[in-house]
């Protein structure tokens, strides 16, 4: 048989959804009764009839039956406004990032056509800045081709707490993708007005928290998705991945015509692929050709952020993470000289 003392004990784990302090600090315990191996609570709460109500009675339940409870009989009423006030009062909610209020910056990865390496730009991009101190998150909007958390080493799935997605975090990076919600990795089949209220949702009803900047793994092209996402974020800055080629340079001209229709500012270009060097002997190769990224900066007008080569990151013991690259990485260094560039530009 359960003591009171044992189901405080208990009940010291479990949160006020709306307070977000324990039933125990809320003094929210009104009733309890313990007969044999039943368990009989009143619990108050800062809301009650809610979706989060039910949560906290499955997880209370949950709990005790594992303490030894056979049976457990739970009542819910609301704390008094006077409680509540005394409690600190029930958080208000952020503004959303897509308030005018939002202090966020909207930083879009961008290319013409895919194969240039936009998802490993926008990876060790995010990863480079928040290696400067910044709080930052991506969104892997790249919905038909998501590979971001593959990219990040990232086996976990983002939480749900009542309406809310908890995004994962990896190297301090917090990470919403498609591919959290694909089984089996499935091919995704929706058409467009489907993919835009699910971009929509990645805004509205995940938990980003204070963020200093958001980047956005955009799908290659000017298709439909990546229209939604220039008309949804109308004060959002934009990076274009190109490789030098001169073919890859004309094509990614057409993403950047589009950041400039829809009045987003282009910080730069990225150039990828620039070149592999030996590690035997230092020599370098222009694999794909040159002077791609020199030409698509001045097409657009903007500046050529950095050039990137072409090579893979170190194996490192301890952790998978086949795209990012370790700080003392020769190319990590590149990437954190980009990421100074673009913090000062903004």
């Amino acid at each position: 048989m359960l003591t009171k003392d044992q189901v405080m004990e208990v009940l010291k784990t479990v949160k006020d959804p709306h307070l977000h302090k324990s039933i125990e600090e809320t003094n929210g315990v009104r009733e309890m009764k313990i007969t044999d191996s039943f368990v009989s609570l009143k619990v108050a709460l800062a809301k009650i009839n809610t979706a989060e109500q039910m949560k906290v009675q499955q997880e209370i339940v949950h709990k005790l039956k594992e303490k030894g409870a056979e049976s457990v009989g739970l009542r819910f009423e609301a704390l008094s406004e006077e409680d509540i006030a005394d409690l600190g009062g029930v958080p208000e909610a952020g503004p959303s990032l897509l308030s005018k209020e939002s202090k966020t910056v909207f930083i879009a990865v961008a290319s013409g056509k895919g194969g240039v390496g936009k998802s490993t730009v926008s990876v060790n991009l995010a990863v480079a800045l928040q290696r400067m101190g910044k709080k930052v998150g991506i969104l892997d909007a790249d919905i038909y081709g998501f590979s971001v958390p593959d990219m990040m080493g990232i086996e976990d799935r983002p939480k749900v707490e009542g309406k809310t997605i908890i995004p994962v975090e990896r190297f301090g990076v917090k990470v919403i993708s498609m591919g959290f919600f694909v089984e089996d990795n499935s091919p995704v089949i929706w058409r467009g007005p489907m993919l835009g209220k699910m971009l929509n949702n990645f805004f509205s009803e995940v938990d980003w928290g204070d963020l200093d900047y958001l980047i956005l793994d955009l799908p290659p092209g000017t298709g439909d998705v990546a229209m939604d996402i220039h008309t949804m974020l109308p004060h959002c800055k934009e990076i274009i991945v190109t490789t030098p080629h001169p073919t890859a340079a004309f094509v990614a001209a057409r993403a950047g015509a589009m950041a400039i229709k829809t009045e987003h500012d282009i910080l730069g270009v990225i150039e990828n692929m620039s070149y592999f060097e030996s590690k035997k002997t230092g020599e370098i190769e222009h694999v794909f050709g040159q002077g791609g990224g020199e030409k698509l900066s001045e097409v657009l007008g903007t500046e050529l952020l950095g050039q990137i080569p072409l090579g893979q990151p170190y194996e490192q013991s301890g952790f998978f993470a086949p795209s990012v690259y370790s700080e003392d990485h020769p190319t990590g260094q590149k990437y954190l000289d980009i990421a100074k560039k673009v913090s000062e530009k903004l």
